[in-house]
C-alpha cells in the first residue's frame, strides 16, 4: 500500500495533509523518515509512526458514541446538526451510523465504515438485543409487562417479538428489543395506554454505553467489543 493512502485510511488527514506531513519529516517507516508520500509500505509489518505515535493498521473503523438529544443520525442534513458532525472532520471520512435513534432519543450510537458488520448487526433475521432506558409517564402494570413480554399490536401485519421488561422504579424501565421498527419503543408503550417521556439506548449487540462518556462524547471501540460485535 502507498504511504499516503495508509495515512489516509488511518484518518491522519487527505491526501494533500499526508503529503505535506511527509515533506515535514513528520513521518517514520521503520524508524526511518520517509522521503516521499507514494513509496510502498506493508501495511501490516512496517512500523509507520507519525509524530512520535505508531500507527496499526485498521481497514475498518469502530467509534462508541453517546449521542445527545437534538442532532439526527444522517451523514449529512440541510438542517439539523448531525451525529457525525460531534466527530473532527478528519475521523469522519466513510462512517455512517448503524441504524437510527430518533432525534430526542439519546444514548448509545455505534459509527463506523464497515458495511459489512452494518448490515449484520441490523438483519431482521439477527434479532440483536438493544435495550433502552425509559422514562414514562404512568406506572407499568402487571398486565402491561406481560402484554410487552408477549408482543404487541402497533400497526403493523405482526405483533412485536418478545421483549424484556426490567422495572427500575415507579416511572423508569429497562426495556430490551430484537427489532428496529420505526419509532417502536415509543409505538409499543401506546400500545399499553402509556407514553414514552424520555428515551436513551444503553446496549446494543452486547455493546454497553460506556458510563464515563459525557452525552456528545465518543471513543473508539476496544479489540474486545469489536470482536464481540463480529461474533453476533
Amino acid at each position: 500500500m502507498r504511504l499516503d493512502k495508509f495515512l489516509c485510511e488511518m484518518n491522519i488527514g487527505s491526501r494533500s495533509q499526508v503529503k505535506s506531513y511527509v515533506k515535514q519529516g513528520l513521518v517514520t517507516v521503520n524508524d526511518v523518515i520517509a522521503k516521499a508520500a507514494d513509496v510502498k509500505i506493508d501495511e501490516f509489518h512496517d512500523t509507520v509512526i507519525y509524530k512520535g505515535k505508531p500507527l496499526k493498521y485498521q481497514r475498518y473503523h469502530y467509534y462508541m458514541l453517546n449521542k445527545p438529544q437534538g442532532v439526527v443520525c444522517a451523514t449529512q442534513d440541510n438542517v439539523s446538526r448531525t451525529v457525525l458532525e460531534l466527530l473532527p472532520k478528519e475521523l469522519r471520512k466513510n462512517l455512517f451510523p448503524v441504524g437510527r435513534l430518533d432525534k430526542d432519543t439519546e444514548g448509545l450510537l455505534l459509527l463506523t465504515d464497515d458495511g459489512d458488520l452494518a448490515h449484520r448487526l441490523l438483519s431482521p433475521a439477527k434479532h440483536v438485543d438493544k435495550t433502552y432506558l425509559l422514562q414514562i409517564a404512568a406506572p407499568l402494570s402487571s398486565a402491561d409487562c406481560r402484554a410487552l413480554e408477549t408482543g404487541v399490536d402497533i400497526g403493523e401485519d405482526t405483533l412485536t417479538r418478545p421483549a424484556k421488561v426490567e422495572i427500575l422504579g415507579e416511572k423508569n424501565c429497562l426495556l430490551t428489543i430484537h427489532e428496529g421498527k420505526f419509532h417502536q419503543v415509543k409505538r409499543m408503550l401506546k400500545a399499553v395506554g402509556n407514553e414514552v417521556t424520555a428515551l436513551k439506548r444503553v446496549s446494543f449487540g452486547g455493546l454497553h454505553l460506556d458510563e464515563t462518556l459525557n452525552s456528545g462524547a465518543y471513543r473508539e471501540l476496544t479489540d474486545s467489543e469489536v470482536k464481540l460485535l463480529h461474533e453476533k
